[in-house]
Parts: structure tokens; C-alpha cells; sequence
């Protein structure tokens, strides 16, 4: 079967990792510290952004520099409490993971995550043997995706057309047309089906449905 593509790179939270409701449950504690009304996933799905501090400032929080530090370590640290134990794969992400690698398509993970996170969740989950490159950021704050894209391209030596980044928001949209690469979304993470479906990019259901993206 001739393949469209030689290298899938992946999203980490919200695409192969299904924690949006957990994200929504931190920040609603986070909320109630000062006084907000609380989300619920739908809302937070119509309106997380990155970058994450002017979602933040839609939430009514505090983001000048030393407020919006201090609760980005609040949410990290409530997040990180939980999400190893309540937290799992989207479903039957790793049968995709070993259906595309048996077909001879490489793979890796670009993330917004601290690269430490990222590398325990990883391998908490036990996928890290499908990943040529698990890459991750070097701050709290979701910083600096596409900076390590294009610093992946360059190292892979891959041309943009080889490439599908599969994500979960318009961000990671963001990202493939900062590489040239191709897009695919997934509208069951950190943003709803309305906000993705006007983006040129293949919207499919699940994990499973990029399958179907990948034959010549």
C-alpha cells in the first residue's frame, strides 16, 4: 500500500491524552479561590487558547507577570497530583500507535508539556517505543511549540510534505503550517468541534479514523 506520509507527529495533551476534564476540574478550584463562576467542559472547549495567559485573562485571573506565574505553579502542581492516577489514553491509541508503526510510518510527540512531564507520562503509559522523539518545552507556561518544530524540522531532515501533525486544537493547526507540514485534528480534547471545523485541516473522530488519512 503505497502511504501518503513517512512521519506522524503527535500532540501530546488532549489528542493522545485524554485529561480536558481534569483541566477543567483544576481550574474550577483555581476559580472558586477567587470568586469566579466555575466552567464546565463545553464552555472550556469553546474557549481555551493559546497562548494560555490570555486564556487566563478570559477567566478573570490575575496575569501580571508575578500573579500569572504564581498560578500557573497552582495549576501545575494540583494537575500533576492527579493526572498519573486518573488520567488515561484517549481510546485505542496505542492499537493506532502499533498499526501505524507497522506500516512502516515513523513517529514522535511535539508538545506544549514540560519535557519532564511529558517523558513520565510517556512512559507511564508505556508507549515510548513507538516515539522516534518525544519533545516537550522547557517552561510552565505552554511556551514555545513552534520554535521546537521548526527546530525538529531541521534536525529530521524531512521534507514538510512527509509530515502529518495530528492535534486537538487550532494551535497545533498553527504549528503544521508553521513547518509546512499537513494537519489533522481531533475535536474530543482542548477544543470544540465548532472552533476546528473552518480550519483547513482533516477533522476525524478519533485516533483510529487517521488511519484512513495515511494511504496514498
Amino acid at each position: 500500500m503505497p502511504l501518503k506520509y513517512s512521519h506522524i507527529l503527535w500532540d501530546w495533551n488532549g489528542t493522545l491524552l485524554n485529561d480536558s476534564w481534569l483541566c477543567v476540574e483544576v481550574l474550577n478550584i483555581l476559580l472558586e479561590e477567587i470568586n469566579k463562576p466555575p466552567l464546565n467542559l463545553e464552555r472550556y472547549r469553546s474557549k481555551f487558547s493559546f497562548p494560555v495567559i490570555d486564556f487566563y485573562k478570559y477567566l478573570q485571573f490575575e496575569t501580571d507577570p508575578k500573579k500569572f506565574e504564581l498560578i500557573s505553579h497552582k495549576f501545575i502542581n494540583q494537575y500533576e497530583e492527579r493526572w498519573l492516577k486518573e488520567c488515561t489514553l484517549h481510546a485505542e491509541v496505542e492499537d493506532t500507535l502499533l498499526k501505524i508503526s507497522d506500516i512502516g510510518i515513523s513517529q514522535s510527540i511535539l508538545s506544549a508539556a514540560h519535557s519532564s512531564a511529558l517523558e513520565i507520562g510517556v512512559s507511564h503509559f508505556k508507549i515510548q517505543n513507538f516515539f522516534d522523539r518525544i519533545i516537550g518545552t522547557n517552561n510552565i507556561y505552554a511556551e514555545g511549540k513552534i520554535e521546537n518544530a521548526k527546530k525538529w524540522m531541521k534536525e529530521s531532515m524531512l521534507k514538510p510534505e512527509e509530515i502529518l501533525l495530528i492535534g486537538d486544537t487550532s494551535y497545533d493547526y498553527e504549528v503544521a503550517k508553521a513547518i509546512g507540514a499537513n494537519c489533522a485534528l481531533i475535536p474530543n480534547g482542548h477544543c470544540s468541534l465548532e472552533r476546528l471545523r473552518h480550519l483547513n485541516a482533516e477533522l476525524v473522530q478519533n485516533a483510529p479514523g487517521i488511519l484512513n488519512l495515511l494511504k496514498g
